[in-house]
């Protein structure tokens, strides 16, 4: 990518980023940071900024956010004045009532037409899907409201693994320091690869990171259905059997039921095959490993049922989009 001129007083960009009561401060505050040490790094070179940052809400004054701290906000401007702008809209506990009464979403869908890009971060993605704004268009938000946004908005095309996606001028981020990305993201189309990387350094973050939001969600991989239902006795029956070789056949005696009745139980209530249910077992029970400090990869394969260091390997990476050993590194307690 070819670095862009530097800015000129004709080239300020105005950066509105949208709170709430009850916001996530990291989504406002990361966001907020990336342009701002654009801009600092600017002014130390005696340049012009680039970025007028302005924190807004629906009628101004003080918001609260979740973290208890109180900021200062301007009220939403009227729409005629945001040609070219770019606006961030924040996620956080109080999304859902800021959903309520659709002011909002009122306003970001006149807002859009002028806007030049629209952006949200982690559930602030419900408030750009209530104002139709991610109609027919791909989007991501934190991997544990994924499911309530698909079903909140079907016309949305909801991705469960990206860090931020950009879908026409329209751009979404997973939770809260995906946001970060994001901006790292927008300042290098706006600044060039150079200033991006530079933002990156000076945060001391790297400008792209390596696999999805999956690697953190390994938690609710095998979790699913009705409790009580299937998937409790399931996964009762499968987790002491993990290291052993086991077919439908296996697994529907185990559970004194036929294969097809296990297997259309299984697609009923879990969404997923009787094989890959045990597959995100082994997969949940290596990770757990991981995060403990285990050393020997080879023996975490054998212990959790993969057989192979290949087998172990291959899952992590089409499921999790890393490698074990980066798992390991990155949540390992010990």
């Amino acid at each position: 990518m070819r670095e862009l001129p530097l800015p000129t007083s004709a080239d300020l960009q105005d950066v509105l980023l949208l709170v709430f009561d009850n916001f996530q401060l990291l989504d406002a505050s990361g966001p907020l940071e990336v342009f701002a040490v654009v801009n600092d790094r600017l002014a130390a070179a005696g340049l012009l900024p680039r970025y007028r940052l302005r924190l807004v809400s629906q009628h101004g004054g003080e918001v609260r956010a979740s973290a208890g701290v109180v900021v200062l906000t301007e009220p939403l401007p009227p729409v005629a004045q945001l040609a070219g702008a770019t606006l961030l809209v924040a996620g956080g506990f109080g999304v859902m009532q800021a959903l309520a009464g659709g002011q909002l979403a009122a306003w970001l869908r006149q807002a859009a037409e002028q806007l030049a890009r629209c952006c949200s971060v982690c559930t602030g993605a419900f408030l750009l899907g209530q104002a139709g704004l991610l109609d027919g268009r791909m989007a991501v938000t934190h991997w544990r409201y994924v499911e309530l946004l698909q079903r909140s908005f079907a016309h949305i095309e909801v991705c469960a693994d990206a860090l931020f996606i950009k879908d026409g001028n329209c751009y979404s981020s997973a939770g809260v320091t995906a946001g970060i990305d994001l901006c790292l993201a927008l300042v290098e189309e706006d600044c060039g690869p150079t200033m991006a990387l530079d933002v990156a350094k000076d945060l001391v973050l790297p400008l792209r990171r390596s696999g999805g939001q999956r690697q953190f969600s390994a938690e609710l991989l095998a979790q699913g259905g009705a409790p009580g239902g299937l998937a409790a006795s399931l996964k009762q029956w499968l987790q002491p059997r993990l290291q052993q070789r086991l077919d439908n056949e296996a697994i529907a005696a185990g559970l004194a039921l036929s294969v097809r009745t296990l297997h259309r139980r299984c697609r009923e209530e879990l969404q997923m095959t009787p094989g890959h249910y045990l597959q995100q077992l082994r997969l949940e029970a290596a990770c757990r490993q991981l995060e403990q400090g285990a050393r020997s990869l080879k023996r975490v394969a054998e212990q959790c049922g993969f057989v192979s260091l290949y087998n172990l390997r291959r899952c992590f990476s089409q499921h999790l989009g890393v490698t074990p050993d980066e798992y390991r590194q990155r949540f390992c307690r010990s």
